[in-house]
């Protein structure tokens, strides 16, 4: 079974996001960029099942510019077998990556493809579902356990009322939400190793993609500085800043 993984190249979790100084996007200069938490998921979940002897060959894609190969290389080192990096100096949003991605199934023909359920940066939970229904495949979304059998894969996914568990054809998209596994580290070695396999490149014009904005980011603002609490005496007190300072109660 041949497996593609999607992976996104953004902030690292640990960085606090500031707005630029013109308030026009958010500040990326010198900052530390890593590969998103829920692709390293997916990308570990890919590598469990090889060693289980369930996958034989893992993909994994990025859509982005060429300073993307840095978390290819990661995922390589993870345990991915070879890379493709379709790039762009566009900012790509989660239908022109969808796109991207089936062009690269088209020439891959993946059984399955894994990747996380959104991206830390933009939250929009958008790709995963697109994908799916271009390629007109089963999908599976929020998976929190995986369990590959007799050609068909079961996904254990949550939602409000517990836990549900479909079971989907081949080829299909699953997405992988946080509690589905615990990415391991790379190892010197395995990053050395890394450096050895191969990483393609393509370009959007050659997959014949059109990534052009539909969106127009007009300016970024930070959150608004919280106030200070202040001290009541009493429950009156209370209710009387809430009713006439607040004017959250009437």
């Amino acid at each position: 079974m041949k497996v593609l993984v999607a992976i996104k190249r953004v902030v690292d979790y640990n960085v606090k996001v500031r707005a630029s100084a013109d308030h026009s996007d958010v500040d990326l200069a010198n900052v530390k960029m890593s590969m998103n938490p829920f692709c390293e998921i997916a990308v570990e979940e890919a590598v469990r099942l090889k060693e289980k002897g369930l996958v034989s060959e893992i993909i994994t894609v990025t859509v982005g510019s060429a300073q993307a190969q840095e978390q290819l290389r990661t995922s390589l080192a993870l345990g991915a077998d070879r890379s493709i990096l379709v790039e762009t100096e566009e900012s790509i949003e989660p239908l022109a990556v969808a796109k991207c991605l089936k062009a690269v199934c088209d020439n891959e023909n993946p059984d399955l493809i894994l990747m996380g359920k959104q991206a830390i940066d933009g939250d929009n939970n958008q790709t995963g579902q697109m994908l799916a229904s271009l390629l007109g495949c089963a999908q599976g979304t929020f998976a929190s356990e995986v369990c590959v059998e007799d050609g068909k894969i079961a996904v254990t996914r949550e939602i409000d009322g517990g836990l549900q568990t479909l079971k989907l054809a081949l080829p299909a998209v699953v997405t992988t939400d946080l509690r589905l596994n615990e990415p391991r580290y790379a190892s010197l070695p395995n990053i050395m190793k890394s450096k050895q396999k191969p990483l393609a490149t393509v370009t959007t014009e050659e997959l014949g993609v059109d990534v052009s904005a539909r969106t127009k980011l007009l300016g970024v603002e930070p959150p608004a500085q919280r106030q200070a609490g202040i001290m009541v005496n009493d429950v009156t007190q209370l209710v009387d800043k809430l009713k006439n300072e607040a004017k959250v109660i009437s």
